[in-house]
C-alpha cells in the first residue's frame, strides 16, 4: 500500500502504522526538537499561569514539606539523620524524591492526559513524556538552588562541616538514573492504563510504599543489616544514596549498586518504549 501511494502520487511524507514492536523511529524525536522545547515551555509556564504564587510554589512546597518531615520524623519519631542537620537532610531527600516522582507522574499520564491532541495531528508521541522529564529537571534545579542557599547558610552560621569531595561529580549520574527509571516505569503505566484505568490506584499505593522503601526520610546506615539486603533490591536506593553521599559524605557509595540501578533503568526504558510503541497504534480506540 505504501509503495502504491508513493508511485502514484508525489507525497512529501507518508505516515503508515508501525510494523513491529522495535520500529521505534527514535530519529523523529530530533526532527521534532522544536516541538519538544515548545512543549517544555508549555509544561512549565502552563502549570502556574493561573496561580497566585506562580513559580514561588517551587520554594514554598519543599520548605513546608521539609518542616513537616522535621516535626514528624525528627522531633516525634526521633529517626536518625546520620549526623546531618535535619533541615538539610529532609530537604535534600524531598528534592530528589520530588524529582523522581515528577518524572514518573508526568510520564504515566502521557496518553490519557493528551488524548485530544494525539487524535488530531501526528508527531512522535514520546515528545510528551520527554518534555515532562525536562520540565521536572527544571523544577528540581529551582528547588536545588534553594537547598544550596540554605546549605551555605548552615555551613557559615552553624559551623557544619560536611565531608564532600569527588562525590559531587556523581550528582548528574544520580539524576540520570532516577529520570530514566521514572520515565521507563511511567510510560509502561501510561500505555497499560489506556485500557485499565484502575491500575493508577494500585500504582499510587505502590509509589507510597516505594518512598518508605527508599532512604528519603531516614539514614540508610541506621537500617538493620538484615533489612538492608532487601532494601538494596530497590533500584532507587543507589542513586539516592549517591546523591546524599555527594552532598553530605554519608551513606553508601557503590559502583556495583549503581550498575544494578543502571540495568533496571535500561530494562524499564526498553520495555516501556516497546509497549508505548505498540499501544500508540490503537490507543485512541480505548482511551
Amino acid at each position: 500500500m505504501q509503495s502504491q501511494l508513493t508511485e502514484d502520487e508525489d507525497w512529501d511524507l507518508v505516515i503508515v502504522p508501525k510494523s513491529s514492536f522495535l520500529d521505534l523511529k527514535l530519529k523523529e524525536l530530533w526532527l521534532y526538537s522544536d516541538l519538544l522545547w515548545l512543549w517544555v515551555r508549555r509544561e512549565y509556564i502552563g502549570a502556574y499561569k493561573q496561580t497566585i504564587m506562580g513559580p514561588l510554589w517551587h520554594f514554598f512546597s519543599p520548605i513546608a514539606g521539609t518542616l513537616t518531615f522535621m516535626l514528624i520524623f525528627d522531633k516525634i519519631a526521633n529517626i536518625s539523620t546520620g549526623g546531618v542537620p535535619s533541615f538539610l537532610f529532609y530537604n535534600a531527600g524531598l528534592a530528589i524524591w520530588n524529582f523522581f516522582s515528577g518524572c514518573y507522574s508526568s510520564s504515566s499520564g502521557a496518553f490519557v492526559r493528551n488524548a485530544g491532541i494525539f487524535g488530531k495531528v501526528y508527531f512522535p508521541r514520546l515528545i510528551m513524556p520527554l518534555a515532562s522529564i525536562i520540565s521536572s529537571l527544571i523544577k528540581f534545579g529551582i528547588q536545588f538552588s534553594l537547598f544550596v542557599v540554605i546549605y551555605m547558610y548552615v555551613i557559615v552560621a552553624q559551623g557544619y562541616e560536611p565531608e564532600i569531595g569527588w562525590g559531587l561529580f556523581f550528582i548528574p549520574l544520580s539524576l540520570f538514573l532516577l529520570a530514566g527509571i521514572g520515565f521507563g516505569f511511567g510510560i509502561i503505566v501510561s500505555a497499560i492504563t489506556t485500557k485499565y484505568r484502575d491500575l493508577n490506584m494500585l500504582v499510587a499505593f505502590v509509589m507510597q510504599l516505594l518512598m518508605y522503601a527508599t532512604p528519603i526520610i531516614y539514614s540508610y546506615d541506621s537500617v538493620d543489616p538484615g533489612l538492608k539486603k532487601y532494601l538494596a533490591l530497590n533500584p532507587l536506593v543507589a542513586p539516592v544514596e549517591t546523591f546524599k553521599f555527594a552532598l553530605f559524605g554519608i551513606g553508601e557509595f557503590s559502583i556495583f549498586s549503581l550498575l544494578y540501578s543502571f540495568c533496571w533503568m535500561v530494562f524499564l526504558l526498553f520495555v516501556g518504549i516497546v509497549i508505548f510503541n505498540k499501544v500508540e497504534k490503537n490507543f485512541m480506540d480505548t482511551v
